[in-house]
C-alpha cells in the first residue's frame, strides 16, 4: 500500500490513526461524546503550545480514558502531550491570534481552528449539543463520522473500485494483446494510464477510511489489497514502455506530476500525451506507439528488473525482443540458455492466456 500512502497528506493519516477506534484517544473521545459534556483537546508538544495559555491546572499524569472523562468536565481546554500518553494541562484558557480569519461561529470551534492555524498541533473540538467530533489540522476541519457511516462509505466504495478494476483489467488485456501484433496506437496506452490513475485514486480514498475505521477496517483492508494487486507495478511499467525520454529522473516528474493532475486535466488525453512527452495536438487514434517491452517483460515469471532492463538496452523495444534470434538473447548478461529458454515460453503462454482473456471479455 506503498502508493496510496504517499500520496495521502501524511500529517492528517497520523492525526486519524491517532483518534481510530481502538486507540485510547478515541475510547476517551467517546465517553465525552455520550455524556454531552463538549471538550477541547489539544495533541502537541508543550513547549510549542505554552505562549498560548492562560491560566488552567497543570496535571502531568498519564493519559487514561477515563481521566480525559473527568478533566473534560471543566470548561477549559485539555493538553495531551505529542503522543497523547500524558495529560499535561487542564481547563487552560488558550489564546490565539483574534485576527486569524475563521469560518466557525462557536466559540470551542473557532479558538480550535485559530489554534490549528497558529501552531503544528492537532486540535480535536467535541461538540457538546451535535454528537460531532471535528478535527483540526493545519487550519483544514475533518469531521468524524460514526463507524457505521464510515463502514458504510468504505463498502460502496470498494464495490465502485472493483467496478473500475474490472474496466482497467479489460483495457489493460487490449492493449496487451496489441504490443505482441505491434498495433498499438497512443490512445490505447491512454486508455490505459488513464484507468490506472482513476482506480488509484478511488483506493487512496478507501485507504483514508480504512485508517479511520482503525481496528473496525482489517477486513476492508484485506479486500483492498486484493483488489490492488498489480495497478502500481503495471502503471509503473507502462510509463517507462512509453515516456518519450526514458529515464530515471523524467520518470519520477511524470508519476509526480500524474498523481497532482486535476481530475478534469486526467480526462484530457491531450494533457496526459504532454505528461508522457508528446505533442499536446498529437491526434492519439492515429498515432503508432511501439512499447520497449517493460509491461511485457514484467509478466514472465522469475524474470528479475535488472534482467529485465539488460534486454531492454540490448534491443531498445518488445518487437526487436520478439525478433531476436536465441543466440543473442542467451548472450545477454544475466540470460543465458535456460533463462533465455524461459522467457520464450513465458512470452509465448502470455500470448495464449491473453487471447483467452480477451475471448472471455467479448
Amino acid at each position: 500500500m506503498t502508493e496510496l500512502q504517499d500520496r495521502q497528506e501524511p500529517r492528517l493519516v497520523r492525526a486519524l490513526e491517532a483518534v481510530a477506534p481502538g486507540t485510547a484517544l478515541r475510547e476517551g473521545i467517546d465517553y465525552i461524546v455520550r455524556a454531552r459534556t463538549g471538550a477541547l483537546v489539544c495533541v502537541g508538544a508543550s513547549d510549542d503550545l505554552a505562549f498560548l495559555y492562560s491560566g488552567g491546572i497543570r496535571l502531568d499524569i498519564d493519559y487514561t480514558p477515563a481521566q480525559l472523562y473527568q478533566v473534560a468536565k471543566m470548561d477549559g481546554a485539555i493538553m495531551l502531550s505529542d503522543n497523547a500518553t500524558k495529560i499535561l494541562w487542564a481547563n487552560v484558557q488558550l489564546m490565539p491570534d483574534p485576527t486569524i480569519s475563521s469560518t466557525e461561529t462557536g466559540t470551542r470551534h473557532r479558538t480550535a481552528e485559530r489554534v490549528s492555524k497558529q501552531t503544528d498541533a492537532l486540535v480535536i473540538a467535541v461538540s457538546q449539543r451535535r454528537d460531532v467530533v471535528s478535527l483540526y489540522l493545519g487550519g483544514a476541519k475533518y469531521l468524524l463520522d460514526e463507524i457505521p457511516v464510515v463502514l458504510a462509505k468504505a463498502n460502496q466504495g470498494l464495490q465502485a473500485l472493483e467496478k473500475y478494476r474490472s474496466r482497467l483489467d479489460q483495457v489493460s488485456t487490449r492493449l496487451t494483446a496489441l504490443e505482441f501484433e505491434a498495433g498499438v496506437v497512443l490512445h490505447d496506452v491512454l486508455t490505459v494510464l488513464q484507468r490506472s490513475e482513476l482506480v488509484t485514486r478511488m483506493a487512496v480514498e478507501i485507504e483514508r477510511q480504512i485508517v479511520e475505521l482503525g481496528t473496525e477496517g482489517r477486513l476492508i483492508e484485506m479486500q483492498l489489497e486484493e483488489t490492488m494487486v498489480g495497478v502500481a507495478a503495471d502503471k509503473s511499467a507502462l510509463v517507462h514502455d512509453y515516456l518519450v525520454d526514458d529515464n530515471e529522473e523524467s520518470f519520477g516528474l511524470v508519476m509526480e506530476s500524474l498523481a497532482r493532475l486535476p481530475h478534469q486535466d486526467l480526462l484530457d488525453f491531450g494533457r496526459l500525451a504532454e505528461l508522457l512527452g508528446y505533442d499536446r495536438k498529437i491526434n492519439t487514434l492515429d498515432h503508432p506507439a511501439s512499447p520497449r517491452g517493460h509491461r511485457v517483460l514484467g509478466r514472465v515469471p522469475r524474470l528479475p528488473k535488472l534482467v529485465i532492463g539488460s534486454i531492454i538496452r540490448e534491443f531498445g523495444g518488445l518487437d526487436e525482443i520478439l525478433a531476436a534470434p536465441d543466440p543473442e538473447l542467451e548472450g545477454i548478461d544475466g540470460v543465458g540458455e535456460v533463462r533465455a529458454k524461459d522467457i520464450r515460453e513465458g512470452l509465448r503462454r502470455l500470448q495464449e492466456i491473453n487471447l483467452v482473456d480477451r475471448y472471455l471479455q467479448t
